[in-house]
């Protein structure tokens, strides 16, 4: 033991040795932190080739182009002119006289003898009602003012004169009222006494009383130094020298020449079919008319479903028709809905209502056309012998010369016959015309006319009347008036109802008794389909026809 330690322990070699191992051991102690402190260099990815870093370099140099806006609303930012304003308004309404008043409204010298008589009325200072009539309000009496319009006929005695038509509340109107006329070609305007208030009513059928709106036509005969002129717009007043609240524009609405004038045309009541559907049914009506002369329908309306729309715009676009929106005057409602409740409950008011437009659709088109037929879009007038009313009237008119010393023929009316859906439901589809043809799927009718005279319709010689009726003139030029009964072997009335008319509820069992099945409208049925089908489906109220 002493020998091995002495061996280990002792000597310089050994010395030496154990420095040496001290030595290495502090410097590996220094060097381990340095080590663990160096980050792992990551491998290194291969050099793009030389094209992409032309490229990159290339994108780095041109900026990134801007993200597209963003969409806007859709939007009408067109903006109208003072002359569209003008034009748009006079379309709209076109009893006002816009153009006139624009030319003029800066003359300084456009008044009667002295600057506060008669002075020229600025649109501004009109009073309107329910936006298409205009009003005169006077010592406790109220007009209100539809329409106003030149009548130069040949037929009238009392001359050149301008006809207004309104509504007063007064069975026999006392104010004495003037005229206040206005020409393109003279600054001052001519006054004149109203000539008379021509009712236009019949004091039998109810309502003859002050209070409900009674229609009338007031007549200014023109002095013989202006007959050879046209008015531009007329306004009514109580004193020749009143500021005016009303100005209408005076319509002469003529063709180009007389050669251009049409025989045909219809006019059709304000329509009110708010809540009912009827545009399939119209179309078919539309066509048919079209087929049998009618150059031009004139629609009326009041409250109309949207479908009833589209169909109207359809055949405006194409020149067939034309639609003026109507209101009641007075109190009475034109709120939608209301507005039908009221005309169903109020019928008396409601036919004396009907009158306006009747009688604005004979003045605006009098010169036009020398015939016009009233009639709804559930009737029609059914030449039986001949393809069209045309040649139906030359087959009338050698058998309907007056006997001497009676007055012209004003019209010819053709008798009523009832095609009831009571008289159809009895009995299965007919086959071989589509179910959506209501007049053609209908061919069962009452087995005897309404009586001689009763609800029937005519054609209007526009060169005679003076005043219509739903069913005969009212009031004739040159005398009294005439209508001629067409022979019911010739022509007749169809009125395609749901039932007879009210007043015939007591003895329309009768007339439903022995239905009689007749398919005189068959005729036009393979043309009729064709035209009404097409229209459809341009409409498309049909699905689109397969292609051929």
């Amino acid at each position: 033991m002493r020998g091995c330690v002495a061996r280990w322990c002792g000597g310089r070699p050994r010395a030496r040795y154990v420095a040496a191992l001290l030595g290495w051991s502090a410097l590996l102690a220094l060097a381990l932190p340095r080590l663990q402190s160096v980050p792992r260099a990551p491998p290194r990815a291969p050099a793009p080739p030389a094209r992409l870093l032309l490229q990159s370099e290339l994108s780095a140099s041109t900026p990134t182009p801007s993200p597209p806006p963003a969409a806007l609303p859709a939007t009408d930012t067109r903006v109208l002119s003072e002359e569209q304003l003008r034009a748009e308004a006079e379309r709209r309404l076109p009893s006002l006289p816009l153009a006139y008043w624009h030319k003029h409204k800066d003359d300084k010298n456009k008044y009667y003898k002295k600057k506060d008589c008669a002075p020229f009325p600025s649109i501004y200072d009109l009073e309107f009602h329910n936006t298409y009539w205009q009003t005169l309000r006077a010592k406790g009496d109220v007009f209100h003012l539809y329409g106003a319009y030149m009548d130069a006929r040949n037929a009238s005695r009392i001359g050149p004169a301008v006809r207004v038509l309104a509504v007063h509340d007064r069975i026999k109107p006392t104010l004495a009222t003037h005229c206040q006329l206005w020409f393109e070609e003279r600054e001052a305007p001519v006054v004149v006494r109203n000539l008379e208030y021509k009712y236009v009513w019949n004091s039998k059928w109810g309502n003859y009383r002050d209070g409900p709106l009674q229609p009338y036509l007031l007549a200014c005969v023109l002095p013989a130094e202006v007959r050879h002129l046209v008015p531009a717009s007329v306004s009514i007043v109580a004193n020749p020298c009143d500021r005016a609240t009303n100005n209408l524009r005076v319509h002469n609405d003529r063709p180009p020449t007389p050669a251009d004038r049409k025989e045909f045309a219809v006019c059709v009541k304000g329509l009110d079919f708010l809540h009912e559907d009827l545009s399939v049914r119209l179309v078919e009506w539309i066509e048919l008319i079209r087929m049998l002369g009618a150059h031009k329908i004139f629609f009326y309306e009041l409250q109309v479903h949207p479908n009833i729309t589209k169909v109207l715009d359809h055949y405006n676009a194409l020149g067939v028709t034309e639609v003026t929106p109507v209101t009641l005057p007075g109190g009475q409602p034109n709120l939608p809905g209301l507005q039908h409740m009221y005309l169903k409950k109020k019928t008396t008011h409601k036919r004396q209502m009907e009158l306006i437009p009747y009688n604005d659709c004979l003045y605006r088109h009098m010169y036009q056309y020398r015939w016009l037929a009233l009639l709804d879009i559930d009737e029609v007038i059914v030449p039986l012998e001949d393809a069209d009313w045309s040649a139906l009237m030359r087959r009338a008119l050698p058998l309907s010369v007056p006997a001497q010393g009676k007055p012209p023929r004003s019209s010819y009316h053709a008798s009523n016959l009832y095609y009831l859906d009571s008289l159809q439901h009895e009995h299965a589809w007919e086959e071989g015309v589509p179910r959506y043809m209501h007049m053609l799927q209908h061919v069962y009718r009452t087995r005897n006319f309404t009586k001689p005279g009763q609800y029937v319709k005519a054609f209007h010689e526009t060169d005679r009347v003076l005043a219509l009726h739903n069913h005969f003139p009212l009031a004739c030029l040159g005398g009294a008036c005439s209508s001629y009964a067409l022979d019911t072997r010739l022509a007749r009335l169809q009125h395609y109802r749901a039932d007879c008319v009210t007043a015939l509820s007591k003895s329309c069992a009768q007339l439903r008794a022995q239905p009689v099945r007749d398919t005189a409208l068959w005729r036009w049925r393979e043309p009729l389909v064709e035209r009404a089908t097409r229209t459809l489906h341009a409409l498309g109220f049909l699905p689109p026809e397969p292609h051929r």
